[in-house]
């Protein structure tokens, strides 16, 4: 079981010629943009359509599609956007048993697509439903991801900070993107500090290029040397995706690097999260292949050990499957437009 905790918020991409009432390639999301939009609670425009997205939230319809057992943790608005989120969270197969509702509106994130499409965001979160999320306690789960703009938002950033050195004390695989929105972090430094501290708890960390430039304060930063620093110095697995050059899972036992299969890029909103998504997916269902009635399992862990520790044990043999499906799935993503992770039909 994944759980997977943080925001939901609603993209607002420009796409030419369209708006909320426009060529409907997005459905649901268009669908909540109407709603809302009519209601004045949506800043869209006439070159403005609304995604339904946010990291985890991307993260758990992800996984959800390739057919992991997965929940999503978050609050989540009573408005139209919120609605929308729930029902296409469903529609993945993702439990919502742990979702919090709120009257607080949506997040929304207004994004710009550059040149190559990539994307930036502007944030509107001032009083919106995600951050007032609550600890529901201890979690039944073998894997717990968390990420993006969650973890900066308070009051509900301290919240999930709690919620990942409790399951990581309990010997839970906490998988960690903090996918860097260098725009909303108010203090560098004493975010830096945090992300430090989180180190010594997470399993599996997923950072992009730009995310250690930013989080090491280097732009000329030798990253794949960070990467592998932060292997060495914590365990785990340190995953470095960088676009069309594919990725690299780094752990103390050596490296391994799947290229990315060559698409034509409609934009790169959710292929991050993307990636994620299917490595969680991928280590539930490992986890799940452990055999516990031998003395130890085939990666070296012992049989009894805690998910972590069986995680900890692997190295490139077992992250080579993982990363090869990971990179093939987000080229599915980019290769559309928005956050439309693939199906497990579309990965065969």
């Amino acid at each position: 079981m994944i759980v997977v905790g943080g925001e939901m918020l609603v993209d607002l991409v420009p796409v030419a010629g369209t708006g909320p009432g426009g060529d409907g390639r997005n459905s649901g999301a268009a669908g909540a943009g109407e709603a809302a939009g009519a209601a004045g609670t949506a800043p869209a425009g006439p070159d403005l359509r609304p995604h339904l997205g946010g990291g985890p939230f991307n993260v758990a319809i992800a996984a959800g599609r390739q057919g992991a057992e997965v929940a999503f943790l978050s609050r989540v608005s009573t408005d139209a956007y919120g609605r929308a989120g729930l029902e296409r969270l469903e529609g993945a197969g993702v439990d919502v048993g742990l979702v919090q509702r709120g009257g607080e509106p949506t997040t929304l994130a207004v994004t710009q697509i550059d040149a190559d499409g990539s994307a930036t965001y502007d944030f509107h979160w001032a009083g919106s439903a995600d951050r007032l999320v609550a600890d529901p306690g201890p979690i039944d789960a073998d894997v717990v991801c968390l990420g993006t703009c969650s973890l900066v938002f308070e009051p509900g950033a301290s919240v999930y900070e709690t919620i990942l050195f409790r399951e990581a004390d309990r010997g839970r695989v906490v998988a960690l993107d903090p996918n860097v929105r260098p725009a909303i972090i108010s203090d560098p430094a004493r975010y830096r500090e945090r992300f430090r501290s989180w180190l010594p708890h997470v399993t599996v960390l997923k950072l992009s290029d730009a995310d250690l430039a930013w989080l090491y304060d280097d732009p000329r930063l030798d990253v794949h040397r960070a990467c592998a620093e932060i292997a060495a110095e914590f365990g785990g697995a340190v995953v470095l995706t960088e676009g069309p050059d594919g990725a690299t899972a780094f752990t103390p036992g050596g490296t391994v690097t799947m290229a990315a299969p060559t698409v034509q890029v409609a934009d790169t909103i959710g292929a991050g999260d993307t990636v994620m998504g299917t490595i969680v997916a991928e280590i539930d269902a490992r986890l799940h292949d452990v055999d516990r009635t031998a003395d130890r399992t085939a990666d070296g862990a012992p049989a009894d050990a805690s998910p972590a520790a069986v995680v900890r044990a692997w190295g490139p043999e077992q992250w080579a499957p993982i990363l090869d499906r990971a990179v093939r799935a987000a080229a599915i993503t980019v290769s559309r437009p928005g956050a439309n992770p693939p199906t497990a039909a579309e990965l065969g």
